[in-house]
């Protein structure tokens, strides 16, 4: 039997998680530790514990955190209020939230006040959800699937805009969409998808993959929504596929008969973790490795300005929030 990988691309890191973790990096560098995070910086272990090494602390409450210290807070956003708490606590923020979220809180904001009930579409206790929902609490109505459209307290006439969770599935959230708009008569959304590109592109190339393999591994953390859907997506062509969140996580019997071996990473997967898997694989007899491109991505998002490398006199400089 000829063993093989067909590796995705692309996969781990989007510009999101990859600008949180620099601005973790570069605020120990700037201000020195201690430096708190406000619940995991991206979700991903891994990259907890080697931030943590580093002098970074991370806590689940902004409660938690000594008056006047620098915060930063994760790549999946926060609510207003936590943000007032910041404010009384003299905390220096430094705000880590990815910008394709900030959009999502600002269409939130926008359509609330435009006096539309809101519908936001994602998994409760979720940190982006809670973080998007704080910008109207009074307003809006958390759902995940079709069955809960019709159990939404509103009116068919009523006013309504829908939003949605940045990791979902792209093919489950149509579906949601399709329901909410057959129901509601005034419905308006946002003006461009809210899911973001790269948990789009990572289901594409997972799908893509899985086509041509009889088992199918996606590395990501458990608590990781974008590499669960990554999962999702490779089942629904009829394949075994097995979230790994680390490469001792893998369980040969997976591989039991297959020939063709499907890999791919979350948006907060590191490449490390890959190689790791791979290097396990070659252990058990996979060691001939194919790319398979979808798509490339270009796209990239700055740093705070006080955290530039090209602005070195404002670093120390992170005024407190509020």
């Amino acid at each position: 039997m000829t063993k093989r990988v067909l590796l995705a691309a692309p996969r781990g890191y989007c510009a999101g998680v990859d600008r949180a973790v620099r601005i973790v990096e570069r605020a120990l560098e700037a201000c020195g530790p201690p430096v708190y995070v406000r619940k995991e910086i991206v979700h991903n272990r891994h990259v907890v514990a080697e931030l943590g090494g580093r002098g970074a602390v991370f806590v689940d409450s902004v409660d938690d955190i000594p008056e006047g210290s620098v915060c930063v807070f994760s790549a999946h956003g926060v609510s207003p209020e936590v943000r007032r708490r910041a404010a009384r606590r003299r905390l220096r923020v430094i705000d880590a939230t990815c910008p394709l979220v900030t959009k999502v809180h600002n269409e939130a904001k926008r359509f609330a006040r435009a006096g539309r009930a809101l519908v936001l579409v994602g998994h409760r206790g979720h940190e982006e959800i809670e973080g998007t929902s704080g910008e109207a609490p009074e307003v809006t109505h958390v759902i995940s699937t079709v069955d809960e459209v019709e159990r939404l307290p509103l009116r068919r006439d009523e006013p309504v805009a829908y939003l949605t969770q940045t990791t979902l599935s792209v093919d489950d959230t149509l579906e949601v969409v399709e329901a909410l708009r057959a129901r509601f008569r005034d419905i308006v959304g946002p003006r461009k998808d809210d899911i973001c590109y790269a948990t789009q592109n990572r289901q594409v190339a997972v799908k893509a993959i899985a086509r041509e393999c009889d088992v199918v591994l996606v590395v990501g953390a458990l608590n990781s929504s974008n590499s669960n859907r990554m999962v999702e997506v490779a089942r629904r062509q009829g394949v075994p596929a097995y979230l790994v969140p680390e490469p001792a996580a893998l369980c040969p019997e997976w591989l039991e008969g297959a020939e063709t071996v499907g890999v791919s990473s979350g948006a907060s997967a590191p490449e490390v973790l890959v190689a790791g898997l791979l290097a396990r694989l070659a252990e058990l007899g996979y060691e001939d490795v194919h790319t398979r491109t979808v798509t490339t991505e270009d796209v990239s998002f700055s740093l705070p300005p006080r955290l530039r490398e090209d602005r070195p006199a404002e670093l120390t400089g992170v005024r407190p929030a509020g």
